[in-house]
């Protein structure tokens, strides 16, 4: 199976560490020229440095920003071929009755609208090209429900239907949009999760029959695959890499 991105351009949002990192790493030793997104320009300026690749500010909620950071990368290395729009927050647990306004816009904000806004651009360019590959990062939560997350997992589920939706439109011109579902995995997310509420993750490592945390570059291989020639025929799917959790 060919997984070189030789020649390719790829666009990572949330660079800066955990699977969104492994990612860029991941697109990078394939071959590919990366352009490393973040909130947080320090966090991926480094990493930038050691690949081909270049180190873009971006608040992802911010259409303004999201438009230039595509015209960033697309200015610096000439297209856009690949992109993993992965930036994204978690909540704490709390009942629905119970949760803030302030917390479904800041949540919703960051996990469901930045992923639409990213498509747009990216789809815009890829329009033109009349080719590319884009994986948004969903989450078993997009697939299931679980008690005290109606938010998270309310944006989730938005990001796939964006994702069917999005990838029927252009199916047939040469553009494959997909979604990828992780389960619990070892990022600074999850390890702040976990000290925070540690009686939640234990019931959700439970629940996980693989017995462990996912590791980040078990994601980053998981998108790279949707966005190689490989999974050509594959189109609008939510593929879930959580260890086993949703095949119960």
């Amino acid at each position: 199976m060919n997984l070189s991105f030789e020649n390719k351009v790829a666009v990572v949002t949330g660079a800066g560490s955990g699977m969104g990192l492994a990612t860029a790493e991941a697109f990078a030793e394939s071959g590919a020229a990366v352009a490393l997104v973040d909130i947080d320009e320090a966090a991926v300026r480094k990493v930038a440095e050691r690949l081909v690749g270049a180190a873009i500010n971006c608040d992802v909620t911010d259409e303004a920003q999201v438009k230039r950071m595509v015209d960033q990368t697309v200015s610096a290395f000439g297209r856009l071929d690949a992109a993993f729009n992965n930036a994204g927050v978690q909540s704490l647990a709390v009942e629905t009755a119970d949760a803030t306004s302030e917390e479904f816009d800041r949540v919703n904000a960051i996990n469901l609208r930045s992923v639409w806004l990213c498509m747009k651009y990216e789809l815009l360019q890829m329009r033109k090209q009349e080719s590319g590959a884009i994986v948004n990062n969903s989450s078993i939560g997009g697939l299931i429900g679980i008690p005290g997350r109606a938010i998270y997992h309310a944006t989730k589920h938005g990001v796939i239907g964006l994702t069917k939706s999005a990838a029927l439109e252009y199916a047939a011109r040469g553009i494959r949009i997909n979604a990828v579902c992780p389960g619990a995995i070892e990022t600074p997310m999850v390890a702040a999760m976990i000290a925070k509420e540690p009686e939640t993750m234990k019931e959700i490592m439970k629940e996980q029959p693989i017995g462990r945390l996912g590791r980040s570059e078990e994601i980053a291989s998981a998108v790279l695959w949707l966005c190689s020639p490989g999974a050509g025929f594959v189109i609008g799917h939510a593929l879930a890499v959580d260890g086993g959790y949703t095949a119960r």
